[in-house]
């Protein structure tokens, strides 16, 4: 019998974000962006399954006005409550039935405070925008399944319009450029990402960028995007990218998208990078360890991506550690010094890791907090400490080939771990990652 989906995917961090009663497969995106007037026009038309009968869903959406929407081509009901969009299509979709949303939309995108009380949504720059979406801001520019254990591909296609001069506005997005078009006083550029990817992942930049073009030794291609404002300070970023991909493939494994790349934009007070898929996103030119860290979660987080955001240490605590691993190789420092640093409090980052356990965050107001990366590292390292270094590459290694564009959690960590190993490990992740005191000694 055909029933409402469930409004929320029952995260325990964010329980409203994500939906139930059906799985997102891909996403066309259809955009007309006008950055003098923040102005946005959308065309979404979302590929699901439904894993239920639905009689209605909900999507989240905030902000924007809904001025239609269909499914599988019928007219469709909607209304809207909060940040949720509810369709009711004219005929309840069937349990297993693949079926195909389309939403219209226009309005004032705007951006919003995330629930640590960073700025993200659609965020306006000096000479267009951004779009970043953790956790919960990629709905405030499409209507979507907005939660991370939902991936789906995307196809991304946004026109701008020319400036006074005559001179187009760059778009830069996820995946791959695959069209552009100029249609006199507009250009069309298409995106495309084939592999799958959550939705606090997807971005889209607008602005004026020197676009700088390469490949890795793997004959991967590279796309860096930089604001003119920064070209002089990110000068290294082009030759950066390919050498960390390249470093970063021998440590994790076989890069896992088809294409990678860098946006380096202008936006004074933004105060944090995202690792947006495939090129992730930095508000000024990044530090060296900065630029590794993003890079490293297109393994961790993007490719294999928790399956709930209580998870996220997974994400922040390999990307950090793979910042101590770059120490170690490229400077000599080595992570076992830095872990040190951390435990004593003498490492300019270690402030606040001993709030609460990493793999335990209080509420979504502090998933982002110093234990989640500080000390989500500090796990790791022991891991490696407790397995050697042979096995602890081959965990790693297994841990992006087996759950590579799925989602893992972190008792699937622990039991690949022991797998590896051969080592009842209970008592480091006991110690280390579930215990939220300060371990008396390491």
């Amino acid at each position: 019998m055909a029933k409402p989906g469930a409004a929320g995917r029952g995260d325990p961090l964010f329980p409203t974000l994500g939906n139930g009663g059906y799985d997102v497969s891909h996403y066309a995106l259809a955009l007309d962006y006008v950055p003098e007037t923040n102005h946005l026009k959308g065309t979404a038309t979302i590929t699901a399954r439904a894993t239920q009968g639905l009689s209605s869903f909900n999507l989240d959406l905030a902000g924007l006005t809904v001025r239609a929407a269909t499914v599988d081509g019928r007219k469709a009901r909607f209304s809207r409550k909060d940040n949720e969009l509810i369709v009711t299509p004219a005929k309840a979709v069937g349990d297993g039935h693949t079926f195909k949303t389309t939403v219209t939309y226009d309005g004032a995108a705007r951006m919003m405070k995330g629930a640590d009380g960073g700025l993200e949504g659609w965020i306006e720059t000096d000479d267009g925008s951004t779009a970043l979406g953790q956790p919960s801001g990629s709905m405030t520019w499409f209507p979507s399944n907005n939660h991370p254990s939902d991936k789906a591909t995307y196809d991304i296609t946004v026109t701008v319009p020319k400036d006074e001069d005559g001179d187009p506005y760059d778009v830069v997005s996820n995946g791959e450029l695959i069209k552009e078009e100029d249609k006199g006083d507009r250009v069309t550029r298409h995106w495309r990402a084939e592999e799958p990817m959550a939705s606090y992942l997807a971005n889209v930049s607008v602005g004026y960028f020197e676009i700088h073009k390469g490949w890795t030794s793997d004959d991967l291609p590279v796309y860096v995007a930089i604001d003119p404002d920064e070209a002089e300070d990110a000068e290294d970023v082009k030759d950066l990218v390919p050498e960390v991909i390249d470093w970063a493939s021998e440590n994790f494994g076989p890069y896992p998208f088809s294409s990678v790349g860098a946006i380096v934009d202008h936006l004074p007070g933004l105060d944090y990078a995202l690792e947006t898929q495939t090129k992730p996103y930095f508000e000024e030119a990044p530090e060296e360890t900065l630029l590794v860290h993003e890079l490293a979660h297109q393994w961790f987080g993007n490719s294999v991506t928790p399956r709930a955001w209580k998870d996220m240490w997974l994400n922040e605590g390999l990307a950090t550690y793979a910042e101590w691993l770059w120490q170690e190789d490229q400077d000599g420092k080595p992570a076992q010094k830095t872990f040190e640093e951390f435990y004593e409090g003498t490492h300019p980052d270690s402030d606040g890791i001993w709030g609460f356990p990493p793999a335990d965050p209080p509420s979504g107001a502090r998933v982002s907090d110093a234990p989640v990366y500080g000390r989500g590292a500090m796990v790791v390292h022991k891991v490696r400490e407790a397995v050697g270094d042979d096995t602890f590459y081959d965990i790693l290694q297994t841990w992006t080939d087996r759950y590579r564009h799925r989602n893992a959690d972190t008792q699937m960590f622990i039991a690949l771990c022991e797998e590896k190993s051969g080592k009842d490990l209970s008592g480091v992740f006991e110690t280390w990652l579930f215990n939220g005191k300060k371990p008396a000694s390491i």
